[in-house]
């Protein structure tokens, strides 16, 4: 028998050319678009292709007379319901029209002159936008980075983004690995001086309601449990945030529950409602002691509740003491007497150090940021800028990198013939949050402050 092998046979192998590849390419990144449209806009999507289909269908005539009773009916929803109208109609056809002719017409030149596109080898990439959202007052886009870029590669070209898709400022954040989101203002909610805030009905020491966000909600200071550092220049409105946090205690004050204890080196800004507080203080000398008594209070809790509780729950017999210091730098930096300086700055960092745990608060209030005005800056856990007359001085006081997220402190506007103009503006960094959180406290005029003390005086008989 013959054990010659099978014969092979080989057949070409046809390769596309080309204009194949080309067309091929071209649809599915048709198909790929149009299913990331609908997938991003489907209301307005589902609109634009029902109104085509229909007309194929049906003609022009009964496309016209549905499109009327469509937008009668959606006239009559945003009407009656107006706010639920906005939430699920509203703000989806705004931000579809936002991605089409804003920032989808404008993308590829504002990634290229921004420098966040790349060019290898001949081959251009660019981020991909992913998605936008509307609000009441701004556009959030959020983009799909290129692999190896950074968060911080966007936050130092916010700027460049801002002008090129015509927003005032750019907001740059990072919800997830290789995502970054680009909030981009369409108009200012705090543009406008807001009043001061309600007090609250009941005691309340967890938080003072100081004003609202840049989202157009009530803005809550936390001030039990931390430390609160204000920092901005003459006139910037740092008495608003200061007696704002006043309102918001006097109710637990009334209660037994809290304390307000007062120092005024300045003998300007604590002193007109001077009846509010459980202790005032205004000479250095006086600043020292009761510093030093809060400390004696801190250390005395502090040995009750050794062993016993980590946590301080305000009580009558303990209240939250409330120490406020405006401009604490006359008591730090500029007070000429060595002896009473030390006193001052040990007994701060006591407090800073130590305070909250056993419910003793330090809120202080300076214009400089500087490390040799206030040494003991990084002991203060939340931090709020408000207008700084330097760019650099921002990252001074709420951290390496700040400015760069968006705390545009040396930008808040500022007028000499109206002072009101950008007064209480501020950029807030809690602890727990690195994100700087625009906002603006409510102003606490003169006669706000003789109506608190006509109201809650008789409760302070202890004043000294």
């Amino acid at each position: 028998m013959s054990t010659r092998p099978d014969t092979v046979v080989f057949r070409p192998v046809v390769l596309p050319t080309p204009a194949v590849v080309t067309i091929w390419l071209t649809v599915w990144r048709v198909l790929r678009g149009l299913v990331r449209l609908l997938v991003r806009h489907p209301l307005a999507c589902g609109l634009t292709s029902g109104v085509g289909v229909l007309w194929w269908v049906c003609g022009w005539r009964v496309t016209l007379v549905m499109v009327a009773v469509l937008g009668c009916g959606l006239g009559f929803w945003a009407s009656w319901w107006p706010e639920k109208f906005i939430v699920v109609v509203g703000w989806r056809l705004l931000a579809w029209w936002r991605w089409m002719w804003v920032y989808r017409r404008r993308w590829g030149g504002v990634m290229a002159i921004t420098g966040l596109a790349r060019s290898v080898e001949g081959s251009t990439f660019a981020p991909d936008l992913v998605k936008v959202t509307c609000n009441g007052w701004a556009d959030t886009v959020t983009v799909q980075m290129l692999r190896g870029q950074t968060d911080q590669d966007w936050a130092d070209v916010s700027g460049g983004l801002a002008h090129g898709f015509g927003a005032s400022w750019c907001k740059v954040t990072s919800p997830m690995p290789g995502r970054v989101r680009l909030v981009f203002p369409r108009r200012d909610p705090l543009g406008r001086p807001l009043a001061a805030r309600p007090i609250p009905d009941g005691p309340l020491v967890a938080h003072a309601e100081i004003g609202v966000g840049e989202d157009g909600r009530p803005y809550r200071l936390k001030l039990h449990g931390t430390h609160v550092l204000i920092a901005g220049a003459t006139g910037a409105g740092k008495g608003s945030w200061l007696w704002g946090a006043v309102r918001g205690l006097l109710p637990a004050v009334a209660a037994g529950l809290a304390e307000i204890w007062g120092l005024d080196p300045k003998r300007m800004e604590l002193s007109y409602g001077r009846a509010l507080f459980s202790r005032y203080a205004s000479s250095p000398e006086d600043c020292a002691e009761l510093l030093e008594a809060a400390v004696e209070v801190m250390q005395e809790r502090a040995d009750r509740y050794a062993g016993v509780r980590r946590n301080h729950e305000a009580t009558t017999a303990d209240p939250f003491v409330l120490v406020i210091v405006d401009e604490v730098a006359f008591l730090t930096a500029y007070q000429p007497d060595r002896g009473l300086k030390q006193r001052i700055s040990a007994s701060l960092a006591t407090l800073t150090t130590q305070g909250r745990a056993v419910g003793v608060c330090v809120l202080a209030a300076l214009q400089d940021p500087r490390k040799e005005v206030l040494t003991i800056r990084n002991l203060f856990p939340d931090k709020i800028a408000l207008r700084l007359d330097e760019a650099e001085q921002v990252d001074l006081v709420l951290g390496d990198g700040a400015r760069d997220r968006g705390a545009l402190c040396d930008q808040i506007a500022r007028d000499p013939s109206n002072p009101s103009v950008g007064a209480g503006i501020g950029f807030v960094r809690l602890e727990a949050d690195p994100t700087p959180v625009r906002v603006r406290a409510g102003y606490v005029s003169d006669d706000d402050i003789r109506q608190m003390v006509l109201g809650y005086s008789a409760m302070f008989k202890g004043v000294v």
